[in-house]
């Protein structure tokens, strides 16, 4: 391997995009350390209800084959799903048509229209990825270890401190972009989420209104029932707002009656960090170095995670090797 590639990385974030960095990074032979700001178990990605499905994440031209190729590396991974929290579920997205959705729905093995029996009004079926996700962040860091990469409990005040350390830096730092870069256009799009034991369900389902406001859904894990949502525009709360709560077990109710009486578990919130499109592009800052951006996934991190880890990766090795 070229000896430039040996040259330190540093990844600002470790939620699941900047640790799917760290791991491609690292199993290419970097030396790459990843800041966290706070443990991954506390990031947007713990929260997330992780179900692969392109949501709320633009541009459509490359979301596609972002999520088409994280897709491919999914399903090899449910075939250990113990180990990587990774499972193929089947299940039903309500209130969507097939042309409703982009090219890449036809490259998605198995997804058709929804049968009367299946759905009462227009939805589709597909068999996808459905993460477990403390089970797969935890799953993440130990394949970065294994690869030599190391995870420091460090906060960034700029982008400068990390430059200052190493030749290359990946920023992953999601809605921490905001206020890190800075960029005004990443916003907060709220979620909130209602854990249950689960009563029985095996497929999972999701719908959302016409407001965009609210959706409905809910994604079996092994060891309960995640219920939702909401997706609240430039709302920064992250406390559990009761009445919310009530509201997202009523509507899950109406599609699953059995959810009704099911007992509450937890209740999450989580804060999607949503730009106008991905940013995903290198950039050589006055003082030196190389800085790669790869942030703004919206509600579609973890959909996207790995195909946008291979073209940050690329921008960071070409950076490498000129």
């Amino acid at each position: 391997m070229d000896g430039t590639h040996d040259s330190d990385v540093i990844v600002v974030g470790s939620g699941v995009v900047g640790l799917t960095t760290a791991v491609l990074l690292a199993e290419r032979g970097r030396r790459v350390r990843v800041w966290a700001r706070e443990p991954a178990e506390r990031t947007t990605s713990a929260v997330a209800g992780a179900l692969w499905w392109p949501y709320r994440i633009e541009p459509a031209a490359l979301v596609g084959d972002w999520s088409l190729q994280s897709l491919l590396v999914y399903a090899e991974l449910a075939e250990r799903a113990a180990q990587t929290g990774v499972r193929m579920v089947d299940g039903v997205q309500g209130e969507t048509r097939l042309d409703d959705l982009g090219p890449w729905a036809a490259r998605v093995p198995g997804l058709r229209p929804t049968t009367p029996d299946e759905y009462a009004g227009p939805g589709v079926r597909a068999r996808v990825p459905l993460i477990d996700m403390p089970v797969h962040l935890r799953w993440l860091r130990e394949r970065l270890a294994r690869a030599g990469g190391t995870v420091e409990a460090r906060t960034a005040g700029s982008l400068d401190e990390p430059l200052a350390e190493a030749p290359c830096v990946v920023n992953c730092s999601g809605i921490g972009a905001r206020d890190l870069v800075p960029d005004r256009s990443v916003r907060p799009v709220r979620g909130q989420l209602v854990i249950v034991e689960n009563p029985g369900v095996r497929t999972w389902f999701a719908s959302a209104d016409d407001t965009g406001q609210n959706s409905t859904y809910f994604f079996p894990q092994p060891d309960r029932l995640v219920l939702g949502g909401t997706a609240q525009e430039d709302d920064w709360s992250l406390d559990p707002d009761p009445a919310v709560a009530a509201a997202i077990v009523e509507r899950c109710a109406a599609v699953r009656p059995e959810i009704a009486k099911a007992r509450v578990l937890d209740h999450r919130v989580g804060l999607r960090p949503v730009r106008p499109a991905v940013r995903i592009e290198r950039e050589h800052p006055a003082a030196g170095g190389v800085l790669v951006h790869n942030y703004g996934h919206g509600g579609a991190g973890v959909t996207v995670a790995w195909g946008c880890a291979r073209e940050a990766a690329r921008f960071a090795d070409e950076a490498a090797a000129s």
